[in-house]
């Protein structure tokens, strides 16, 4: 699939990943911040951290734009999202095309939750979303030619994508754990899980997924949801709420920072943006 002109084709397999740990498979995706930063596939192909944040991002509303046009519910757009932070956690950007990960991760997604979509409107949807600059784009992709490519493309891309993946599909999300947490709270709790699932899904866009359990991202943005709704929760004693959680104080403060750095770069992106228009 087309993307960018330094992007093309499909993704490419590098046998030696240069983040190895021998750990059993549920621990083989954790990674320290410093780690994911500083060995990173795409930093040996010369891209930088801020252009590997922004080709993080972009897939991430990729995925996000769709999985709304294919009707998905939020789980399985996390999933995609999840396999396509671990597909770049062992591979560089610079020989493998964002969006065509995207899109392999997004079909692959849909088999996993069980909520699949024929491969046809996924490859439509997917090449609606970027060509939607060129008007006859819809038209484009329903020409045989052009649609067996793209097919192909997506083919040869999820073979590649699983092998990366060491054929590791099972995943657990941040969203039941917070979900059954704020049950047991006595505090407004339909306030409290809305804005903690909110930064479950935004935090989606950043590498924490890489470095935390899920239950570890619950508590943070339970604990940030908290101070923004000024709600106080629960502290028995010598027990507090979040040792639920089986978290320590220092894990549930780096979630929470690294969750509230998103919203800092967004907001400095916008005020520069403004600057540059004034």
């Amino acid at each position: 699939m087309a993307g960018d002109s330094s992007h093309h084709g499909a993704p490419e397999v590098r046998h030696k990943a240069p983040l190895e740990k021998t750990e059993e498979s549920a621990g083989r995706w954790y990674f320290s911040r410093k780690e994911i930063e500083e060995n990173s596939p795409s930093r040996q192909d010369g891209i930088d951290l801020k252009k590997e944040a922004y080709l993080r991002k972009s897939y991430c509303n990729f995925l996000q734009d769709l999985g709304m046009k294919l009707k998905v519910p939020q789980l399985t757009i996390a999933t995609a999202i999840i396999f396509c932070h671990r597909f770049f956690l062992r591979q560089s950007h610079a020989k493998n095309d964002r969006r065509v990960v995207a899109t392999v991760c997004m079909f692959l997604a849909g088999k996993v939750e069980e909520t699949p979509r024929p491969l046809k409107d996924v490859i439509l949807m997917s090449y609606e979303i970027i060509h939607k600059k060129d008007a006859s784009a819809v038209q484009k992709i329903k020409q045989k030619e052009v649609y067996e490519q793209q097919k192909e493309l997506i083919l040869l891309g999820e073979r590649i994508v699983l092998v990366t993946l060491g054929f590791d599909l099972n995943l657990v999300h941040p969203y039941k754990p917070l979900v059954e947490a704020i049950k047991k709270f006595n505090v407004a709790k339909n306030a409290l899980a809305q804005v903690a699932w909110n930064f479950v899904n935004d935090g989606l866009r950043t590498s924490l997924c890489l470095q935390f359990k899920p239950h570890h991202i619950a508590a943070g943005a339970i604990f940030l949801a908290a101070k923004f709704l000024k709600v106080k929760l629960p502290h028995d004693g010598e027990t507090s709420w979040w040792q639920e959680f089986d978290v320590t104080p220092r894990q549930l403060e780096e979630v929470s920072n690294q969750m509230l750095e998103l919203y800092e770069q967004n907001r400095l992106s916008l005020i520069q943006a403004n600057e540059a228009e004034g």
